[in-house]
C-alpha cells in the first residue's frame, strides 16, 4: 500500500477544492436555515433565478446534485411553495421546474449571505487575484464539462 505524506495531499488540487467548498457550504448552512432552505435547495434557487425554467436533468447538472437527491429537495421546495413543477407540452415524463414568487423571495433573502461567505473565502486575494482565479476556474470548467451548459 502506498502512503502519501499530508503535504502531498494538500498539493492535490481536487482535494483542496473539495475541502474549500465543504467549508464554504458549512459556513452558509446556518444563514440559509434562517431563510428556511438547505444548501442544496439554495443551489436550485440560484440556478433557477439565473437561468429561468429548467428540466430536472438540466437542474441536476447545473446544481451538481444527483437527480434522486434533487428530486427529494424539489419535493420539499414545491411543498413550501418555492418552485412549481409542470409537465412540458403535455408530456408528463418531462417536468419543467420554475421559481415562484416565494422562491424568488427566499433566493433574494439568502443571496447576500452567499456573497458574504464568498468574500470571506476569498479574503486572502486582492481584486486582481480574484478575477484571475475565477478566470482560471472558468478555463478548467469549460475544458472538462460534458454538457453544453
Amino acid at each position: 500500500m502506498i502512503h502519501q505524506r499530508p503535504e502531498e495531499l494538500e498539493e492535490f488540487t481536487p482535494y483542496l477544492m473539495n475541502r474549500i467548498m465543504a467549508r464554504y457550504n458549512k459556513g452558509v448552512e446556518a444563514a440559509l436555515r434562517e431563510v428556511g432552505v438547505t444548501v442544496a435547495q439554495m443551489r436550485a434557487l440560484a440556478v433557477l433565478a439565473d437561468n429561468g425554467t429548467c428540466t430536472i436533468n438540466e437542474l441536476s447538472v447545473l446544481t451538481v446534485i444527483k437527480q434522486s437527491t434533487l428530486s427529494r429537495a424539489l419535493d420539499g421546495m414545491e411543498t413550501a411553495g418555492l418552485v412549481r413543477r409542470e409537465a412540458q407540452d403535455g408530456d408528463s415524463r418531462v417536468r419543467r421546474i420554475t421559481l415562484t414568487k416565494a422562491g424568488r423571495a427566499a433566493y433574494d433573502a439568502a443571496w447576500p449571505e452567499m456573497l458574504r461567505a464568498r468574500d470571506r473565502m476569498l479574503a486572502p486575494l486582492d481584486e486582481r487575484e480574484r478575477a484571475e482565479f475565477n478566470n482560471t476556474l472558468l478555463r478548467i470548467f469549460y475544458d472538462i464539462r460534458h454538457h453544453d451548459f
